[in-house]
């Protein structure tokens, strides 16, 4: 039974950020995944926005440390892990001038929250930068600061990071049991995937299923309620249709539905915002679909139906109106990280560092390492490159040239690089390259993709998954063609 210093529960993106963050110090450190691979749960169905931190109150935890995982991504973050982090900015629009109070005090709220160059503009500068804009938008609060970015690459870069500077990643490994321990210097047995693994901390990231690892660790108190958030991703041939992030007037419970640009091309629109009962309820709905229109068609007339390629639905961890990130005085040892929704993204990394200092507080040492490798390497996606760069790649390296999925431009290198980085699933490929997420849904891919899995790990074609057990493809005694 191996001991730990610190176990993080969850390879969602807050898992991942607090991983890597203590892989800057001599640690043992371990992270337990249920899924088959990182960003599996709730973060494989972000939107991918990096907020700016406007539409929090300026006195919450989420507001604070969206401010702060903001400036640390543009400030050397993104670069470090190799991502691709388009500062785009984003516009909340308004339908009537009488709303231009409403639009001052977001502004006024997000300058005490340190926000930067916001600024009101008015039609004749929307016309000038936003040309497709209905006619119904009056004016707009123009925040800079806002970008976007890949939420699964961001996942995988702060994974494959900390993995490289000493972090141990077990997937596929579901807490069932958690012992709290007397005596020792382990403070906790956590049982997962038949195998028990002793720790003096635990950190709860376990998104949706936050509320569940707190009771079993002796600290229940808190409730999560899923948020069901349906969205619809537009055809890569509507990839101009916005230079911004557009954000209405927020709601209450939501920013409202919005038209999201995205760092892989394809727009989105949506989400909805409802709370549901289950944690698994992953469905779309005529009803989803008619109210993300409706509100969107307000903004931007020219989206129709016949551009959506995809109906998807994701579940928001929701335990109150703010992060719930703390130390549990009665079980020492167990740090709390739940109810992280938007902008959870974003705020990461600063998540990440407000874990270490509470660990730090609660009795952690943190000795830094002096071999702490900061920096990952860029992956190559050709849809991101000129074909000018592409031709010189293809002479250089002719894999780049072998196209696999049409929809997406991912050649096989790609797809081989992605697996050699970790990917053992299709979402993961898809993921991580975006084979399969085009119009055709993979139809053209997917065999093609099997193939490639099958010569670098060895799987036999039934044994090979869309998104872990549960999701084979290709039923036994089926796979003579492979």
């Amino acid at each position: 039974m191996k001991n730990y210093d610190v176990l993080i529960v969850g390879a969602g993106i807050t898992g991942s950020a607090v991983a890597r963050e203590l892989s800057k110090f001599k640690l043992k450190t371990l992270i337990l995944e249920k899924e088959a691979e990182p960003a599996f749960g709730v973060s494989k169905s972000n939107s991918g926005i990096i907020h700016a931190g406007t539409q929090n109150p300026p006195g919450s935890l989420k507001g604070r440390l969206c401010v702060e995982g903001n400036r640390l991504l543009r400030g050397g973050l993104a670069k470090d892990l190799g991502l691709n982090f388009i500062p785009c900015g984003q516009l909340i629009v308004i339908f009537d001038l009488k709303d231009l109070p409403e639009l001052e005090k977001i502004r006024r709220e997000g300058r005490a929250l340190g926000v930067e160059g916001m600024r009101l503009v008015n039609r004749l500068w929307l016309n000038a930068h936003e040309a497709g804009l209905g006619p119904a938008v009056r004016a707009a609060l123009h925040v800079p600061s806002a970008g976007i970015i890949s939420p699964y690459r961001f996942v995988y870069a702060l994974v494959e990071n900390a993995v490289k500077n000493g972090v141990e990643l077990k997937t596929s490994h579901k807490v069932t049991a958690i012992k709290r321990l007397k005596g020792g210097e382990s403070r906790f047995a956590v049982t997962a995937a038949g195998k028990t693994f002793k720790t003096r901390f635990l950190v709860n990231a376990a998104g949706l299923f936050a509320d569940e690892i707190s009771a079993l660790a002796g600290a229940a108190g808190f409730k999560i309620t899923p948020r069901k958030g349906e969205e619809y991703l537009l055809d890569k041939k509507r990839e101009q249709l916005v230079n911004h992030l557009i954000f209405p007037l927020p709601a209450p419970d939501s920013k409202g539905i919005l038209i999201i640009r995205t760092s892989d091309g394809n727009p989105m629109i949506g989400p909805t915002a409802r709370d549901i009962g289950d944690k698994g309820d992953l469905s779309t709905t005529d009803e989803g679909l008619a109210e993300v229109l409706k509100g969107v068609r307000r903004i931007m007339p020219s989206i129709s139906k016949s551009d959506i390629i995809a109906y998807f639905a994701g579940l928001r961890p929701v335990c109150g109106p703010d992060f719930l990130i703390r130390h549990e005085d009665r079980v020492p040892g167990l740090i709390n990280v739940a109810g992280i929704q938007s902008p959870g993204l974003t705020a990461a990394p600063a998540i990440a560092n407000y874990v270490r200092d509470l660990l730090a507080r609660n009795g952690l040492e943190l000795p830094p390492r002096k071999d702490f490798h900061r920096n990952r390497k860029k992956f190559i996606h050709l849809f991101q490159i000129p074909l000018s760069k592409t031709g010189k790649l293809i002479k250089k390296e002719p894999a780049y040239g072998d196209i696999v999925c049409r929809c997406e431009l991912v050649s096989a290198r790609e797809i081989r690089d992605a697996i050699k980085s970790g990917a053992r699933t299709l979402d993961g490929i898809k993921f991580r390259t975006r084979a399969q997420a085009g119009r055709c849904h993979g139809g053209f891919c997917t065999t093609r993709i099997v193939k490639i899995i099958q010569e670098e790990l060895g799987l036999a074609a039934e044994k090979i998954t869309k998104r872990g057990p549960g999701s084979e493809l290709i039923a036994k005694g089926f796979s003579d063609g492979f």
